[in-house]
């Protein structure tokens, strides 16, 4: 009886690619895993079969995993409720201080001269007049107890209290029907998140950590702080905010994690 030889795949590619090129773009790869949408897709063989691309050209396989964290940003969006809140914690399990995380060590943050500092306001907002330290404390506060998550994989739970971003920006005559909302660190730090997630009720302009101001490591004077957001879309030393139909790339974006981290 003769043994039948078994025969290639029509669909298997004729270049077999490095691998290294699904290492150059973990963050992409690793934060749509972690969204759990378009799984399947993570393999070489996968982008091969869903997008005909030739994965051994390291630029359609950034197109084509870009496209897919595009994606995941149009489903978050989607999905996303407005009005569900975030779970929230009791004051004895509140981690003290908060853990520090940036993209440089803490030894090299520096701190902001408060006796100049104002958040200064731009783009789609009526009033523009900057504000102090002095003004922003003497708004109505709200303390949330929420879980901070971080892309990395660790968390812990903060107690953290200011004005809610919403209140704040329906004050200043901000365009509530405007796309973003971008924030600008001191450290030139850079995000935005979507307007809905900038009104959502558990979203604050965070100045105090545990009902004292807010350490100078930690964002002092000013950092945002949201339940529906991972770590990396709530900026420390925020020095302005910007309302605008315009999106502009963040620092992590640039680095290839998604825009809308919702969670």
């Amino acid at each position: 009886m003769s043994v039948r030889r078994p025969t290639t795949s029509r669909f298997r590619p004729q270049i077999l690619p490095d691998r290294s090129v699904l290492t150059e773009h973990r963050a992409v790869i690793q934060d749509i895993s972690r969204r759990r949408l378009l799984r399947g897709v993570l393999s070489l063989g996968g982008l091969s079969m869903l997008t005909g691309c030739n994965v051994s050209d390291r630029s359609s396989v950034q197109r084509v995993l870009r496209s897919v964290s595009g994606f995941n940003d149009a489903v978050q969006g989607w999905l996303f409720d407005p009005n569900k809140l975030a779970r929230t914690y009791p004051a004895s399990q509140v981690v003290k201080p908060p853990r520090f995380n940036a993209y440089y060590d803490v030894e090299d943050v520096n701190p902001i001269d408060i006796t100049s500092w104002k958040l200064e306001l731009a783009g789609l907002i009526k009033d523009k007049r900057p504000w102090s330290l002095q003004d922003i404390y003497a708004l109505p506060e709200q303390e949330e107890i929420i879980k901070h998550i971080c892309v990395e994989g660790w968390d812990y739970i903060g107690q953290w209290s200011g004005p809610r971003l919403k209140d704040f920006l329906v004050r200043v005559g901000a365009d509530l029907s405007a796309k973003y909302v971008e924030f600008h660190g001191n450290d030139d730090y850079m995000e935005s998140i979507d307007m809905a997630s900038a009104l959502h009720p558990q979203t604050i302009l965070a100045t105090k950590y545990a009902g004292e101001p807010i350490g100078v490591p930690y964002g002092y004077p000013l950092r945002l702080r949201t339940a529906v957001k991972l770590g990396y879309k709530n900026p420390k030393w925020i020095r302005a905010i910007v309302v605008t139909n315009t999106y502009n790339v963040g620092f992590w974006e640039k680095q290839g994690f998604n825009w809308f981290a919702g969670l």
